[in-house]
This record gives structure tokens, C-alpha cells and sequence, in this order.
């Protein structure tokens, strides 16, 4: 499964290769110092400046040309051929790109709104910041739009 570093002006592309369950870190979310930029971490970097891309001395850079998110995930899944089985819906935290667990929904009643707590049975946390997820009407646009970027091949696995 490839990870990416993405530059700050990318930040939508960078949410959607985690709600697509790829380690995704962007500029955006990091200081300057510790954004790795591809650097020893065997990362893709995504990139908008058409001097930085190709292959650096820090590894793949990957020129994203498209203005429109659709198109600039068809760039990425097309360049490094990953295909809809290596796709893990709301698998990672979309604040802070950790793998998220499932946890007992006992242990969320305070934590979601009553609605939430009363129609929802999964949930999931993540282990840094303590975000808590759970399947909600955006799981199936999110499926419906990730759907028209791989075109007709079979449905992604929700983790």
C-alpha cells in the first residue's frame, strides 16, 4: 500500500486518500519540520509545482495536475496502479491519519450526540487524538463518489 506526503494545496485530495484508508500526511497538518516531504519514509510525495515532480533524491514525486478532486484521485490511482480491493473505507483518522479501532459503544455514550448513541451500533476511535467515528449517510456518498473514481470495478472493503 503506498503513503503519501501531500503539500498544503492538497489538502482535499489528502482527506480522501484517508477516507480511502492510504497514510496520507499533509503539509497542512504538520510544522514546517516535521512535514517529511517524501523524505525517508519511502512516501510519494503529491505535488503541484511542476519543477518538484519526478523522481528525487527523496524518493517518487507525483505531479497532480487536475484543479478537481475526482480527477486528482484518478491521477494518483492511475500513476501507481492501485486498484479498488487495496481501498479500506474510514479506516484512519481524518484529523490526524491514524489507523482507527472499533470500540465498544458503551464506552461513547457521552461522547456522541443521543441520536448517534440510540441508531448507531460500530464505532470507531482513533488511538492519538480520541476522535470517535461511526457509519453515518456520508459512508454512502463517500462509497457512491470513490465508486466514480475507480469506475466499475467491485466495491471497496469498509474496515
Amino acid at each position: 500500500m503506498p503513503s503519501f506526503a501531500v503539500e498544503r494545496t492538497l489538502g482535499r485530495l489528502a482527506r480522501w486518500l484517508r477516507i480511502m484508508g492510504f497514510d496520507a500526511v499533509c503539509e497542512s497538518d504538520a510544522t514546517r519540520p516535521e512535514y517529511p516531504g517524501g523524505k525517508d519514509e519511502g512516501r510519494v510525495r503529491l505535488t503541484r509545482i511542476v519543477t518538484v515532480a519526478g523522481q528525487g533524491a527523496d524518493g517518487p514525486r507525483l505531479l497532480i495536475r487536475s484543479d478537481h478532486l475526482p480527477e486528482q484521485l484518478r491521477e494518483v490511482v492511475q500513476a501507481l496502479h492501485i486498484d479498488l480491493s487495496d481501498v479500506r473505507l474510514f479506516s484512519r483518522c481524518l484529523k490526524c491519519n491514524r489507523p482507527i479501532a472499533a470500540i465498544d459503544k458503551g464506552q461513547v455514550r457521552s461522547r456522541v450526540p443521543d441520536y448517534v448513541w440510540e441508531n448507531q451500533d460500530q464505532f470507531s476511535q482513533c488511538p492519538k487524538c480520541r476522535q470517535i467515528y461511526w457509519p453515518g449517510t456520508h459512508a454512502a456518498r463517500s462509497l457512491n463518489f470513490i465508486k466514480q473514481v475507480f469506475g466499475d470495478q467491485q466495491s471497496p472493503r469498509f474496515e
